[in-house]
């Protein structure tokens, strides 16, 4: 694709990235069948081709319209037009340029910029997000369904295991997860333990900075980034081996902090050197698996029952964000799941972070397609790797089946305790 950046934005770092960016892309549209978006709506503005044509006008100095934000705004930022696409345009690092830019070009009106500031200052405070769950769940029954729906249930979070083990991890706590489902990180706790690994975590750190990243806030997301980097250092300079993250959301985040402090004088070394170290929790259960095998098989050996059926909700940022393929259903299936198909399962479900909240209507599209994926292979249970997938497919399910649904780290937990 030809460019002729406006001069005020080509030698910036964020023009120099996109003309890079938009240059690569040759038109194809392959990239069309596989944004949920353009799936829906039909509208070629809607698609990864268009919104890149609405950005390269944006960047050279067309007028930036209500419409154009718009556009933006409703992509789902799922990567899966990365996935498709033949020329490795990184799509992704394109739409949040453009949304930033759109962001400082169009006044928002007041209700918006009220729903996004309120995003921005609850959900990653865990306690206060966590003051609001334990609240909704004690008057559950006297809120409408609509959102009754919304609010997960609690969860016990059983023992976490004292860090002995000479080989240590980190472990991104994250933020609105500790609150939904601090089963989670317990559970992965458990099953490293029993791999020989601890994790351990660092209070001073905390959300990993996504939430302002997808509303346009970069300024706040690199603090919480620098404020993560530093609760971490110590532990990095003693040698820590990994950093896991168990919501792929989040560790899409970490996996490019290097890529986005990479202009920072300060932190950009330290940056780099914490994306070398994150790990997604299947890759490094996945890296242990003589060791997974042989207590499997003590459990396994022992359970004479037909196997559970299981549709695995893969999210986007761990397919398309992070390009981990199936790695978590070939775990599931070691641990004695079967499989069930799940139709169209490239597609978001609808969650992406705050979408659900900020384009409510498509989010329910989606939802209700991914529900009807999931369920087709009539599975008894419901898995998934990433907090906000869980809580809103959770949402969807809980108005037909009720089938339960999982973090899959809980599930092979499960299984190793027998």
């Amino acid at each position: 694709m030809q460019t002729n950046l406006a001069p005020d934005i080509a030698a910036t770092p964020e023009g120099i990235e996109a003309e890079r960016i938009l240059r690569k892309c040759v038109h194809c549209g392959f990239c069309l069948a596989t944004c949920p978006t353009y799936n829906l709506l039909g509208d070629e503005l809607d698609s990864p081709r268009g919104r890149i044509y609405l950005m390269k006008e944006m960047l050279e100095g067309a007028a930036v319209t209500v419409e154009t934000q718009l556009h933006l705004d409703r992509c789902l930022s799922c990567r899966a037009c990365e996935s498709t696409c033949p020329s490795g345009v990184q799509y992704g690092r394109l739409i949040d340029i453009g949304r930033e830019m759109a962001e400082q070009r169009v006044e928002r009106t007041a209700i918006d910029k009220l729903k996004r500031t309120v995003l921005k200052k609850v959900l990653p405070q865990t306690a206060l997000f966590g003051a609001g769950l334990a609240v909704g769940r004690l008057v559950k029954p006297l809120l409408p369904t609509s959102l009754a729906k919304k609010i997960t249930s609690k969860r016990d979070v059983g023992v976490w295991p004292i860090a002995s083990r000479t080989r240590q991890m980190l472990v991104l706590e994250g933020c609105v997860q500790p609150a939904m489902a601090p089963s989670i990180n317990a559970a992965t706790a458990r099953v490293l333990d029993r791999l020989g690994i601890s994790i351990i975590k660092s209070p001073g750190a905390g959300c990993c900075g996504a939430i302002p990243h997808h509303l346009n806030d970069p300024h706040e997301s690199h603090v919480m980034i620098k404020r993560n980097i530093d609760a971490w250092w110590s532990h990095i300079e003693r040698g820590i081996e990994a950093i896991v993250v168990t919501a792929s959301g989040c560790g899409t985040m970490v996996a490019e902090y290097g890529y986005t402090l990479r202009n920072d004088a300060v932190y950009a070394e330290k940056a780099a050197r914490v994306s070398a170290l994150f790990r997604d929790v299947s890759q490094v259960i996945a890296a242990e698996s003589e060791a997974l095998s042989e207590q499997l098989a003590k459990t396994l050996n022992a359970d004479q029952k037909p196997k559970q059926k299981l549709a695995f909700h893969s999210p986007c940022s761990l397919q398309h964000g992070l390009k981990i393929k199936g790695v978590v259903e070939d775990l599931l299936r070691d641990a004695g799941y079967e499989l069930t198909a799940v139709p169209d399962g490239h597609l978001c479900c609808g969650s992406a972070g705050t979408y659900s909240i900020l384009q409510p209507g498509l989010s329910q599209q989606l939802l209700a397609n991914k529900v009807s994926a999931l369920e087709s292979g009539a599975p008894e249970i419901v898995a998934t790797a990433n907090i906000g997938c869980l809580a809103h497919i959770e949402s969807g399910l809980n108005g037909s089946s009720k089938t339960p649904i999982r973090h899959w780290i809980e599930l092979l937990d499960q299984r190793l305790a027998g």
